[in-house]
């Protein structure tokens, strides 16, 4: 029985971070790439948005479709929601991959400067934000060989509400530990991560396998914080063996 697979993009993205993956990944898996609210064609975003918020999104849009079982890739943000929903719904969650992302809290410092992205996309807009996050996010052998995923990604940030960023900006800051969801997973997972992320370095990755009773750890090589996008077929060939596995 083919599995179904859940993508949750990024912040600040919308559901075209995955383009690449879609259809390689659609071989092994039936595949959703929704839009988080607010995000991309969504304009739904009212308040703070927190994980949890989005992680009952995603289960009730799994509920419309009469999906009982899936699998959620989400990537840094998109993770920080994947473990939401694996400590909110545990029992419907069948594997767990976890790309360029981390378990642990947000630290004082960290929180701070939540805060400034949120009160940055509200007083100078998504343009500013686009240019000052595209060299966190981008590795910089991405920057230096492939500037239309440069330009693609830049676009796809500046094209986000900024009140959805602030929102779920602040919504990361108030997101808490979930070391210990990973610690009570028994299932199969999966965690990413790249040579060239700066946002998430290889010990919150390992921290995060370690804490898994089933999980293996992967890294991608010349790739920054988008690991999906920026060595697409080196993702895939991760992800597809395991996919595979869960299917048998």
């Amino acid at each position: 029985m083919r599995p179904t697979l859940l993508l949750i993009h990024g912040f600040p993205l919308d559901h075209t971070l995955w383009e690449p993956n879609i259809a390689p990944l659609s071989t092994v898996a039936d595949v959703m790439a929704p839009d988080l609210r607010g995000f991309g064609n969504d304009r739904s975003s009212d308040g703070t948005l927190t994980m949890e918020k989005c992680a009952d999104d995603l289960l009730r849009q799994l509920d419309a479709r009469g999906i009982a079982s899936v699998i959620p890739c989400g990537l840094s943000m998109g993770g920080y929601i994947a473990m939401a929903m694996a400590e909110r719904a545990p029992g419907r969650i069948a594997g767990l991959i976890l790309c360029n992302t981390r378990s642990t809290a947000d630290t004082s410092e960290g929180k701070l400067g939540r805060e400034a992205t949120a009160k940055d996309a509200m007083e100078k807009g998504m343009h500013v934000i686009a240019r000052g996050m595209v060299p966190k996010v981008l590795g910089a052998t991405t920057r230096r060989e492939r500037p239309a995923e440069v330009a693609r990604i830049e676009a796809m940030i500046a094209r986000q509400d900024p009140g959805a960023v602030a929102a779920a900006s602040l919504g990361m800051a108030q997101r808490p530990d979930r070391t210990h969801v990973l610690h009570s997973f028994n299932k199969p997972a999966l965690v990413i991560t790249s040579d060239e992320d700066e946002l998430m370095p290889l010990p919150t990755s390992e921290h995060m396998a370690h804490a898994l009773p089933h999980g293996q750890l992967t890294i991608i090589p010349r790739a920054g914080h988008l690991s999906n996008t920026e060595q697409p077929e080196a993702f895939h060939q991760a992800v597809i063996p395991f996919l595979r596995s869960l299917a048998e």
